[in-house]
This record gives structure tokens, sequence and C-alpha cells, in this order.
């Protein structure tokens, strides 16, 4: 791999700042002093911004405190500047009603922070779900030498000597406490058991997935995704981030040198054979059309009919992260995949993704399996279209009862989240094991934010029943750690007019997965009459940042970014506006 000319201080974007012989450069290092740094400290070296998605009430990232300063100890021993800038903590377990709102936000902020301060490279500290795709939407934006560092994945849980994968163990043992087959206390006993370290979620969720993806993409140092959050490796780790980005600095590597269409089509086939969430489609496309690669529903369901399921995780599997990692983690995946991956792409620290993997070995083939044994044969996700989707959804067939892969059954239609709250365990609702559970309203505009509602929940008279899968249809998204039969991402969404929104209960909802179809079976005429009576809601916001999400936010189809970031063009090189 060739690399740029190895840049002269004076041609670093910070020497704006602080090598210019004028009044504004005498008040940077006039300030940069009263900070207590010397001169020597910054003169004619990259100024590396770490942007730290560390609070307080984000605890996939509690232990980034420490990390921080082994960024900034690597950070100095390379001969950079290391300049921490806090970001918002776009944390899963509490923002209401979801990160997914926020995602946006975030990156936004992180392309502005880069953009107006004396940034010549960054690391971008994350990993829970939203926070891996924002951080790196905001740095593809702005372009400057980046390198990811995850945050990595917490311990495996523990219930009296089983293993619990958050989330996942969540939804399972909450629908036996529902129909009453563990009490209270067994109950309590998974809550205090389920997550015992820092770290994001150590099943293949939305953290894991996109951490992998990242890697895979090229933006982290090579098997920086599959280290557990206490492991002191993972603590090297950030330290060799630290490093490794001020050599980038110098050498000129932005992310517009590696990114491209086979590095994306690399990414989404590792989330696939990963078993990975749905949620890695919206996010990767996002990614993707910042980078100006043309990823779409198309793309991800040509490779998902080629990609077997090797890695052995819940939800889709039986093992956690941190199994992932012993068995000898992304590195040793990628070398199982072989031909379906394109080795020769570039990656950040100046070697092709072929080198960086080079000599891994897979320890345990039940967690890491050979394609000649996958999981999954294909299809780890599936991409739906029909007349009740008509700009396509999702749904994960390797999480769900293989039973209902082809499926038809009545609709029981709730027009919004607090309709469902209400009703669901209703003893008089009118609902079978053969029912199509339908929740509307909880798109990008519905809800608002698109939130993690669409593993709905099954009616606890069913659960009593035994029944623990079953389609359910919504134009949400589902936590990467949630299972089952739940078709997703319904584009155009209920809130905008979509045919979703005109579903009645009652109607005859068909879903094939095979022939990757979804439809309600209502004569033409009648949808059109349906249509035609359908009256928009009122805005959900009247103020603040909502009043600009709802006026830009586009379609999960499209990756839920805002139209105008998507499409803004990057300066060409030099052409940067000047900063006064």
């Amino acid at each position: 791999m060739t690399t740029n000319p190895r840049k002269k201080p004076e041609e670093l974007r910070s020497h704006r700042w602080y090598g210019v012989k004028d009044l504004r450069s005498f008040g940077h290092r006039s300030r940069t002093a009263q900070m207590g740094y010397h001169r020597s400290d910054y003169a004619g070296k990259p100024v590396i911004a770490i942007i730290n998605t560390w609070s307080d009430i984000n605890p996939c990232h509690s232990h980034f405190k420490q990390r921080v300063e082994e960024v900034k100890r690597g950070i100095w021993q390379a001969g950079g500047f290391p300049v921490e800038m806090p970001a918002i903590s776009l944390s899963e377990p509490f923002q209401k009603p979801t990160t997914m709102l926020y995602r946006n936000l975030l990156a936004m902020e992180c392309e502005e922070l880069l953009r107006s301060y004396p940034a010549d490279g960054c690391v971008l500290m994350g990993g829970c779900d939203k926070t891996t795709p924002a951080l790196v939407m905001g740095a593809i934006s702005m372009d400057l030498p980046t390198i990811f560092m995850p945050a990595g994945p917490m311990l495996r849980g523990d219930y009296r000597g089983e293993y619990l994968g958050s989330g996942s163990d969540t939804w399972k043992y909450w629908a036996e406490l529902r129909a009453g087959n563990i009490t209270e206390d067994d109950w309590q006993d998974v809550e205090n058991g389920i997550a015992r370290s820092p770290g994001h979620c150590m099943t293949m969720g939305t953290a894991s997935t996109m951490t992998s993806a990242v890697e895979v993409l090229g933006l982290t140092l090579p098997g920086a995704s599959s280290i557990p959050a206490p492991d002191s490796r993972h603590a090297q780790m950030a330290t060799l981030t630290g490093k490794r980005i001020v050599d980038m600095v110098w050498e000129d590597i932005k992310p517009s040198d590696i990114l491209t269409t086979q590095s994306f089509d690399n990414a989404v086939t590792a989330c696939l054979g990963l078993g990975g969430s749905t949620n890695s489609i919206v996010h990767l496309i996002a990614m993707a059309r910042r980078a100006g690669v043309a990823l779409d529903l198309k793309r991800f369901d040509a490779l998902a009919r080629q990609t077997p399921v090797i890695a052995n995780l819940r939800p889709s599997g039986k093992y956690l992260m941190e199994d992932f990692f012993y068995a000898g983690g992304l590195r040793a995946f990628l070398t199982q995949l072989g031909e379906l991956i394109d080795f020769s792409q570039k990656t950040i620290n100046g070697q092709t993704l072929g080198q960086n993997v080079e000599g891994a070995k897979v320890f345990n083939d039940d967690v890491i399996r050979p394609r000649s044994k996958p999981l999954v044969e294909s299809d780890g996700l599936a991409v739906l279209t029909g007349n009740l989707a008509p700009g396509g959804a999702v749904i994960k067939p390797a999480a769900m009862e293989a039973h209902l892969r082809k499926h038809k059954g009545p609709a029981v239609v709730f027009k919004d989240y607090n309709d469902m709250n209400a009703r669901i365990d209703a003893p008089d609702l009118a609902v079978t094991k053969d029912s199509v559970i339908v929740l509307q309203s909880a798109g990008p505009q519905g809800a608002p934010g698109m939130p993690e509602w669409g593993q709905l929940p099954i009616p606890q008279k069913l659960l009593k029943e035994g029944v623990r899968d079953m389609l359910r249809i919504s134009d949400a998204r589902m936590s990467g750690t949630s299972y089952g039969a739940c078709v997703l991402h319904v584009t155009p969404e209920s809130h905008v007019g979509g045919p979703f929104a005109l579903v009645r209960d009652g109607d005859i909802i068909e879903l094939d997965v095979e022939a990757r179809s979804i439809n309600m079976l209502v004569p033409a005429e009648e949808i059109a009459r349906r249509q035609a009576a359908w009256q928009a809601p009122q805005p959900k916001f009247t103020r603040g940042f909502g009043v600009m999400y709802l006026k830009h936010i586009q379609q999960a189809d499209t990756g839920c970014d805002f139209d105008f970031l998507e499409t803004e063009k990057k300066a060409a090189a030099g052409e940067e506006p000047e900063i006064h």
C-alpha cells in the first residue's frame, strides 16, 4: 500500500491557529499557555482531537475516563498534542424516546467540533449503539485523518451458573415472568447478574455489529472491536490507537482514502456472517451515503443470499462476545469468510485488510464455524417488499421460528405505542397465535425517532399457552439483541401516509421470506379508498432540535440521515473554507 507524501509541520491544519505570526495566533498561544502548556508541547506537532462520548449516564462508556488517558499517552509518545473534546453521549439504556432521535445530532456535533477547532486528526471514542455510526458519519463528512476506538463488549452475564446475554436474555426471562414460569426473586437475580462490567452489550447486538463493521471498513486497529472492555489488552489498544493517529496525520490518511464500494460490501458481508443487527442496514447506508457510496437495500439482500451466518452468537446462536474474542475474534472470523471478503482494501494502519488478518486462527470452531458448517446457510437478514412496504422492510430469519417464514394471518392493529401498551395483555383482546400484530406510528417521524419497539410483546394470554414467537410488523427498529418473527423498518412509515397506515383489524397479511414479500390481501380499490380518507397527524415537535429533525429526517431505506447532510459535497483538497 502506498501512502501520501509525509506532511511538513507548516502544512498541518493546526498551523493556522498556532504557527502564524499575527494577533489571533498570539491569542491561541497565550490561552494554551494559560492551560499550563509550553509552546514546545504543541509547536509543529499534530493536534489530535479526541472525541470522547463518556458521561455519568452511559454505562457502555463508563471506562472512558481511563481510556482517554491511555489514548493521550499514545499521542504524547508519538509526538502529538492531544485535545479531549467531550460530545453528547447517546446512552442506549436511558435516553428517551430513543438514541436514534439524536444520532444525527452527534454526527453534526462531531463534524463541527473537527471543523471549528485546530484538529489535524481525530480519535473517535464510542461503542454504544448509535454512537459508532454517528461519530463515523461526522468524521467522514469532515474527512480528517480518523481512527475509531471501540468501547468493547462487557463481560458475560451470570445467572445461577448460566451465562446471560444483555438484551436477549432480558426478553427471554421477561416473557417467562409474564407467563408465570419464574418468580420475582428469579427476575431479580437476572437483573443483578446481566450487566456486571463496563462495556456495551456482549451479544451480537447493534453495538458489536457496528464496531465490527467499522473495523472491517478499515477504520480501527486490527482486532480492536473484539476485545472485552475490562481486558488489559483493551487499554493497550487505546494507547496504540493514540500512537497510530499521529502517524496517520503525517501520512495524511483520511476516510476518503479508505472507504470504497468494496469496503462497504465487506462491512455488510461481515455483519451478515456475524448474524448482526438489523440496525446495521440503516446505519451502514447512512455512512455510505456520507462517503459517496451508493449502498441500498437491494445490495444488502443480494449479499445476504450468498453469505452464511458462521458466528454462533446470541441472539441467533449460543455464545457471547467474550467467547468470540477467545475463539480468535473478528480477524479469525474474516479468514473463514474467504473469498466473500475483498482483502485488498486499505485500512488505517497502512496495511490491507488481508495483511491485517494474516496468521489469525480459530481456536473454537463452534463459536466461529467454518463455512462448511454454518449456523445458517444464508439470509442472516432479508429485505421484503410488497404493497405493505413498497419502499422495503427487513426481517432477521436466523432469529425467528422457521414455521413463520411463510405465514398468513389476520391483523391485530395498534395505532401507536400507548395503544399497544394499554391493550396488549387485555384478556378480551381478539388474538391467536396465527394473528399478525401490527404497530403503527413507530417510524422516524411517527414515534418520533424510530425507537427499538419492533420486538412487539406477545400477548400475555398467548405466553401462558406456550407461544414464544408470532408474526409482528412495525415501522420501528428493534434492538440487535432481540429475536423473533419481527418485520421492521416498514417504508414509507405510517406517519407520512405510507400503505402501512391503512392496515385495519382483520386484514389478512401474508409474509413469504423466501419470496421476499410482505403484503396485505386487501383489494386495490379499498386501499385507494382508505388512502383518500387518510389525514396527516399533527407534528410531534413545535420547538428545538425536534423541529429541525422532523423537517429534514429521511426514511429508513435511505439511512435516516438529514437531507442537508448526506448531500453535502466535501470541499476539494486545499479548499476548506478559511477559518478566521
